[in-house]
């Protein structure tokens, strides 16, 4: 029953209210909503257009050692870090990690937790809207097949960042005053730029990434965390 209603309950209302959020976008803006446009402007100012994209990677034409602007050198590496793989192994050794140092089995957990709970929202969500990527636009690697609202990547990172954050409030850690609005919400935040810059989704899809992910650290700090 505690986790009844401490998890599974709220897991569904989630799930609810992003589907109805994604399905009402799609309904009012199409496919190829007007946020793409700033998208594509930003792109376009920096010389990138939507073939070089897609079509690039696709046929194995792309060239990496290529010249690079100075947006594109920095999201790549924030996308890549944001990966499937990178985000679990990043998830398995915090909670190593956080094991080691402070030997609370229920801290230890929490960087788990917070991935499974916000990426059994980020599925089930998903697969109710299948949204589409963005059209026209410069996007430099292949997306998942995963419908594009919400951005997993954007709500993991929120997820992770948030929880390893409260952790670090949590335990009084040297330097959580300065380090913990870097965690929260610098690298999660660039992370949900790259998302966008890079192609990979809507503006709206980052922002329900962000909700998301911000919700579930919430449901685990109170139920791992602070408790």
């Amino acid at each position: 029953m505690p986790l009844l209603r401490a998890v599974v309950v709220p897991g569904l209302g989630a799930i609810a209210l992003l589907a109805a959020a994604g399905r009402a976008m799609r309904l009012l803006g199409g496919d190829d909503p007007r946020e793409d446009r700033a998208v594509r402007a930003l792109q376009n100012a920096f010389g990138h257009r939507p073939d070089d994209g897609d079509a690039a990677v696709a046929t194995g034409t792309a060239d990496p050692t290529g010249p690079r602007e100075p947006i594109d050198r920095v999201t790549a590496p924030l996308s890549w870090y944001s990966g499937v793989p990178q985000t679990i192994a990043n998830g398995a050794i915090w909670c190593g990690v956080t094991w080691l140092l402070t030997r609370d089995r229920r801290s230890a957990v929490a960087p788990a937790a917070v991935l499974a709970l916000e990426t059994a929202c980020f599925v089930a969500s998903a697969a109710l809207v299948g949204r589409p990527r963005p059209e026209g636009v410069w996007r430099p690697e292949q997306p998942h097949a995963t419908s594009s609202f919400p951005s997993g990547h954007t709500a993991a990172a929120f997820a992770l960042h948030g929880t390893l954050a409260d952790l670090l409030d949590r335990h009084g850690a040297r330097g959580a005053r300065l380090l913990g609005p870097i965690i929260r919400y610098g690298i999660p935040g660039a992370i949900a730029f790259s998302r966008v810059y890079r192609g990979q989704h809507h503006i709206s899809d980052t922002v329900a990434g962000v909700i998301l992910g911000r919700w579930s650290a919430g449901v685990v700090r109170q139920g791992l965390i602070s408790s």
